[in-house]
């Protein structure tokens, strides 16, 4: 190839080793191969999305783990695919048919309209796979595959007649959690719980035995009151214990309702009374049910009110109708106050409306495998990390209820129950319709999207794909879907393979904004992940993004960040650039064979102490550690101090310079094949331009490259090992030291001085011809007999005290510092003023806290070392 060009051009180098990795079947797993299997099934993303930074963080961990097991010799298997999203896709085709045609899909028809979904799922479809390719995801997508597929679908469907027939799916008619947007029933887990500032309504009814006497009622629905059929208290209470058995009075439509008693009623809420409303409630539905109380619906699926709420509510949305009834209420001398109340509503998570409990004949779930699923993670056969999660998933298995699987949409799987026409009764559960199919109707629902998801890791692979890979190694996710997703998963492994679906889960964090708040478009604060590939390169993205996404912590999103991590590709590319110019390696000579130096060996040994943290860092998911370790060796480890301190070796020529190349070429080598998970495409260009690619091919590419060996020096004795870090340690800490000393006084970068060293007797044959070209002398002396002048500025390094010798005004210099000084102690004292007031210390958030206490450790230690040069002087 070319030479190393002056600037590292992302894009086009992103998008030649994408192709060529496709071109050549890179990704694309053998069934057949004896290498060991290593396998991971994409969470699939619905449809209908495109790439977020939660996709970004999500995909770039996965392709990690994937391209490290390729590394370490696995026939690697990362299965793609998307999921039919079943709410969203059926609200965006029938937004869009509104807006152009001015249709719903009971105007086309369920046919043609599902139709016009395919053919929108065909244009618009395959978005999110384009941008996961160009992240750079190593995905097969040869075995790309979608929940709708057909042999999918059919698998789906098998699954539901195989546990209907056990018993597990029955139809009833049960209180759900009801979308009135989307029109459908949604799981608990489709329900999300938000804090909201409403109302609560004081009001009263009338004793109709006793006309005079009211019972006060608190509610935050009045526009149910109309199909209250009861009203409840404790039968202990002391307040109402006569009135059990009499009738309060609903004010509209006027009737007269039983007073019960319910020991569900908490005495101490509010007046301790209950309106009962069986038909928009849960607990009041199970309270109807307990005392034989009717059932009146005064609500219809769009979340109007219907004719049984009276003449005045019909037709009318829901929340004016509360402000109706509450008006009515008012002029009928019924409202007693109203008060500010805060309280959680749920939420359905696809539309973002309020939902409502609503009566209704729906497909119910007994789940199986409950036992084995939580011992399946509890004896730790399944390890989720971070581990807490396993606690959170025990509490939700223990407290399991039965799921609500069918969706009154048609973008689906259609239930395959059939009922017939002149006997609704008679019902046919099968794959395919009853032979005479003419006299049957189908069930017009469809399944929950998450029946379909909870078969993915083994319902996406054949027979001789699922031998080889299943079941898989690693899940990565959302803690958000534990109970949607991986619960579901679990059970379903067990229930039809017999086997748990994966070994480890690891959850991923929330991505949030410098703020703490989450990512929202309506916030401004969700940056689109294709312009900061396009600004900062696809790796920069993935780099920058590992090295904010600590290990069980939420991720502070700062786009200086991915800016770093553009910035780390650029030294990357430098430091390779810089090798190249040095010239070849001498041939058939290997590293055990070269003459290095102690600066060479401290290398070796710290890149092998970097590796061995990387392994243990992968091993444990820790994916930002393993980063930090990455990052924190080559900047400063490798170009900050072994690729300056080896320029003497390499202008002298020679053995000296032939080790120098070899030792950066081990390491580069080494280093590329260790970073090329996180930064695959930039990697796999710098191995072959720096000619480290052997054959051709797939077998040339740094992505089926081993890893580097563990110990790069196994000829050299531990102890010599140790001697040779340590001498260089103390060159480079006394470097440091004379830099800072150096910059407290001035003196420009660029400009060399003498130096002087009374050096430490321990560290005598030492060459020192490193610390005289790093620390900028212009000549380095180590006086005999005697000291040098006390005026010079002077410091303790671990070679031994350092003087600068610097022509300077001492008494001009004292003055400066003494002034500075004054500046920073007049900082210490408003920072401790602040730390040392009660009432703020009592106030401040903690984070306000911390920031003041860490101020006042920086100013602390910047007064220490004015007082440090100033005794120098």
């Amino acid at each position: 190839m070319s030479e190393i060009s002056k600037a590292y051009e992302p894009a086009s180098v992103e998008e030649r080793w994408y192709g060529e990795w496709i071109k050549e079947g890179c990704f694309t797993a053998d069934p057949a191969s004896a290498k060991p299997g290593f396998s991971i099934v994409i969470p699939p993303p619905n449809v209908t999305g495109v790439l977020t930074l939660g996709h970004v963080l999500n995909n770039t961990l996965q392709d990690i783990l994937a391209r490290r097991a390729r590394q370490t010799g696995h026939e690697v298997l990362w299965l793609p695919g998307t999921d039919h999203a079943g709410i969203a896709t059926q609200t965006v085709v029938e937004r869009q048919l509104r807006k152009e045609e001015g249709q719903t899909r009971r105007d086309l028809g369920r046919e043609a309209f599902l139709e016009r979904v395919w053919t929108w799922k065909e244009k618009h479809g395959g978005i999110i796979i384009k941008q996961l390719k160009r992240l750079g995801c190593s995905c097969d997508w040869a075995r790309e595959r979608f929940t709708m597929d057909a042999d999918y679908s059919r698998q789906v469907q098998e699954v539901f007649v195989k546990l209907h027939a056990r018993g597990l799916i029955y139809r009833g008619k049960r209180m759900v959690n009801w979308c009135p947007a989307s029109q459908t029933a949604l799981s608990d887990e489709e329900v999300i719980m938000k804090p909201a500032k409403g109302k609560l309504y004081v009001m009263r009814y009338e004793v109709a035995e006793e006309p005079g006497t009211f019972l006060e009622i608190a509610t935050t629905r009045p526009e149910t009151l109309m199909g209250d059929t009861a009203v409840a208290v404790h039968p202990d209470d002391p307040r109402y214990t006569r009135l059990v058995g009499q009738h309060a009075v609903r004010p509209f439509p006027r009737a007269e309702i039983p007073i019960v008693a319910d020991t569900h009623i908490d005495m101490t809420f509010g007046t301790g009374v209950l309106k009962v409303t069986p038909a928009h409630d849960k607990a009041d539905f199970e309270i109807g049910l307990r005392h034989d109380l009717p059932v009146i619906d005064v609500m219809n699926a769009d979340g109007t009110l219907n004719e049984s709420a009276g003449p005045d509510f019909a037709g009318m949305e829901r929340f004016a109708a509360r402000d109706l009834a509450v008006q009515k209420l008012e002029e009928m001398g019924l409202l007693v106050r109203v008060e500010e109340y805060d309280n959680n509503v749920g939420f359905s998570e696809r539309a973002d409306v309020p939902i409502e409990p609503r009566l209704s004949e729906q497909w119910f779930l007994r789940y199986p495998q409950v036992p084995a699923a939580l011992d399946a993670v509890v004896s730790g056969r399944i390890r989720f990390v971070p581990g807490r999660w396993a606690k959170i998933y025990e509490h939700w298995m223990t407290n399991i209820q039965d799921w609500c699987i069918s969706r009154q949409l048609w973008w689906g799987h259609r239930i395959p129950v059939w009922y017939r026409k002149d006997d609704p009764s008679v019902m046919h559960v099968g794959m395919d319709a009853p032979v005479d199919a003419e006299h049957w109707r189908q069930d017009e629902d469809v399944l929950d999207t998450w029946f379909s998801s909870w078969l993915w890791p083994f319902a996406t692979m054949d027979g001789a794909v699922r031998q080889k890979f299943y079941p898989t190694n690693d899940l990565v996710t959302g803690p958000d879907i534990i109970f949607f997703w991986v619960a579901r998963m679990i059970m379903a492994g067990l229930e039809f393979t017999g086997e748990v679906p994966f070994k480890n889960v690891f959850f991923t964090s929330i991505i949030r904004d410098l703020k703490g708040r989450k990512m929202s478009k309506s916030l401004g604060n969700s940056p689109d992940p294709l312009d900061l590939m396009a600004k900062y390169g696809a790796d920069g993205l993935r780099f920058g993004l590992m090295r904010i996404a600590p290990h069980g912590q939420d991720v502070r999103f700062d786009e200086n960040q991915i800016k770093e991590g553009r910035n780390f590709a650029n030294k990357l590319w430098n430091a390779a650039r810089f090798r190249e110019m040095q010239g070849e390696s001498a041939p058939g000579k290997s590293l055990e064979e070269q003459n290095l130096s102690p600066y060479s060996v401290a290398l070796l040994v710290a890149f092998d102490t970097m590796h061995a943290g990387y392994r243990r860092a992968l091993d444990e998911f820790h994916f930002h550690e393993a980063a930090a370790l990455l990052y924190e060796f080559f900047w400063n480890t490798y170009c900050d101090w072994y690729v300056e301190s080896s320029k003497a070796e390499l202008a002298a020529g020679g053995e000296a310079a032939e080790g120098v190349r070899a030792v950066m070429d081990h390491v580069l080598s080494g280093y590329l094949r260790l970073l090329h998970p996180f930064m695959p495409h930039i990697t796999e260009e710098l191995w072959s331009r720096l000619g480290f690619a052997r054959g051709e091919g797939k077998s040339a590419m740094i992505l089926f490259a081993a890893p580097p060996p563990e110990d790069s020096l196994p000829q050299v004795a531990a102890e010599e090992k140790v001697r040779a870090s340590n001498a260089v340690q103390a060159v480079y800490d006394a470097v440091r030291s004379v830099r800072g000393l150096r910059a407290e006084f001035k003196v420009p970068a660029n400009r060399e001085c003498a130096i002087y060293l009374v050096r430490d007797p321990a560290l005598a044959g030492l060459d020192l011809s490193v610390f005289r070209l790093l620390a900028k002398a212009s000549q380095l002396g180590e006086p005999g007999a005697g000291e040098p002048p006390k005026k010079m500025p002077h410091t303790p390094t671990p070679l031994g005290e350092v003087y600068l010798d610097l022509e300077i005004d001492v008494v001009a210099e004292r003055k400066r510092l003494a002034s500075e000084m004054a500046k920073v102690d007049a900082e210490i004292a408003k920072v401790k003023a602040k730390l040392s007031d009660e009432s703020f210390v009592r106030g401040a958030p903690t984070q306000v806290l911390g920031t003041f206490k860490q101020r006042e450790e920086d100013w602390q230690a910047k007064r220490f070392k004015l007082e440090a040069v100033l005794n120098s002087l």
